[in-house]
């Protein structure tokens, strides 16, 4: 996972924006406007979701309190029925991207303002507002906790006077995190990557290198193109595909803003999983690798010395992969959520190429996104398996807490 191009990104978001349906409710909108803040302030993309998942949590606490359609009130509010939905939704987002993103304080204030004053005045939007606003405080509150911004000291592999690239990795202190879900970091860590003198490592080895070249590739056009759209990797990616669930007509504000919640939290509690699981193993990525064949003791890997990945390779350890730990998570609660009626058409847009796929279900969405990371030349399939097994059983963690039957 790497930080998306800033205006790519933004402009992305600006057209998603712009062509929202009409249909959307209070709570898709607000996701909209919570991820064109995110996508402005230039954050990576562990801290966008985390971001995201105290915005959406929030944002659920507010409006299930007021309309108490599902039992579950882990924050302990007070009912508070007739007040506006709309009001309370917007106060509860801006509250907390105020105090995560205080540096797009200009833009935040500007949406904020454009919500409330398409709201009447009036005793109602008053309640809402006080509404969202607790909410956010508690959930805020309730995260304190969390040592996402706790320095970790990193210590390049090396010895005494050898040189080694000097970009530090990204997020190393992720798995000290409170998870949402998790009962630890690493709940779910998965067993090693394949030995290096084993069959399964020549498979991935000589998988990636070919498919993953940025020079004399066998990819197809088609799966240059799956590779090109997943090299994005924040949050607005996945969100869209939720959307086009929330989006279904007969749907209502509580549940689409409990989809959030579900989705969001498996997304945060995901990536503090597989940074876990990447700096326990440490594994190399297939830029070092396959410039190092000769090195790995296995004599079906055969060096290039001059091989390079499709896309720029991420800066933190390769296994397993997080965008398929992700796109597991996410696909998990889609199926929970949706249940036995017909899973709608997903769609969504790339942050980084603009461009539009959709999938008739949440199997071919996960099994894309492992795909792209081969096709990228960032993971081996064996990573991407990890990843996806460990992103189902947190996706089914967060299906069990918000959409079980009660």
């Amino acid at each position: 996972m790497r930080h998306s191009r800033p205006i790519a990104a933004l402009a992305a978001a600006l057209a998603l924006v712009a062509g929202h349906a009409a249909r959307g409710d209070a709570v898709t909108d607000w996701n909209i406007r919570a991820g064109e803040i995110i996508l402005a302030s230039g954050i990576g993309t562990p801290p966008a979701n985390r971001v995201m998942a105290v915005v959406q949590t929030a944002v659920y606490e507010a409006v299930n309190r007021i309309t108490a359609k599902y039992p579950e009130n882990p924050l302990r509010l007070a009912a508070a029925p007739g007040a506006s939905i709309e009001a309370a939704v917007a106060a509860a987002g801006c509250a907390v991207l105020r105090n995560m993103v205080p540096a797009q304080s200009t833009l935040i204030d500007r949406h904020c303002a454009a919500a409330l004053d398409a709201i009447a005045d009036g005793p109602a939007r008053d309640a809402g507002v006080a509404i969202g606003a607790e909410a956010a405080e508690a959930v805020l509150a309730m995260r304190s906790g969390d040592q996402a911004m706790r320095l970790v000291p990193y210590r390049p592999a090396t010895s005494p006077g050898t040189y080694v690239p000097t970009t530090m990795p990204v997020v190393p202190q992720w798995p000290q995190r409170l998870p949402w879900l998790m009962e630890s970091a690493s709940q779910f860590r998965p067993g090693p990557p394949p030995a290096l003198e084993s069959a399964a490592w020549a498979r991935d080895y000589n998988e990636v290198k070919a498919l993953g070249a940025q020079q004399g590739s066998t990819r197809t056009d088609e799966q240059t193109a799956i590779a090109q759209f997943w090299a994005g990797t924040l949050p607005t990616v996945y969100h869209g595909i939720v959307r086009s669930v929330a989006d279904q007509p007969g749907r209502d504000p509580t549940r689409n803003a409990r989809l959030f919640a579900a989705v969001t939290q498996a997304m945060d509690d995901a990536l503090i999983a597989v940074f876990e699981a990447k700096y326990h193993y440490n594994f190399w990525r297939p830029v070092t690798a396959i410039r190092n064949g000769d090195a790995d003791g296995n004599d079906a890997t055969a060096p290039d010395g001059l091989w390079l990945p499709l896309i720029d390779t991420p800066m933190h350890p390769e296994y397993p992969c997080a965008h398929c730990i992700l796109a597991a998570a996410v696909g998990t609660v889609l199926a929970a959520d949706v249940g036995d009626g017909p899973m709608p058409t997903l769609t969504t847009r790339s942050d980084v190429t603009g461009s539009t796929r959709s999938w008739a279900t949440t199997e071919q969405l996960i099994r894309e996104v492992s795909l792209a990371r081969i096709y990228d030349g960032v993971h081996y399939r064996s990573s991407t398996e990890a990843g996806t097994a460990m992103g189902r059983m947190i996706g089914a963690l967060a299906a069990r807490k918000f959409l079980a039957p009660r």
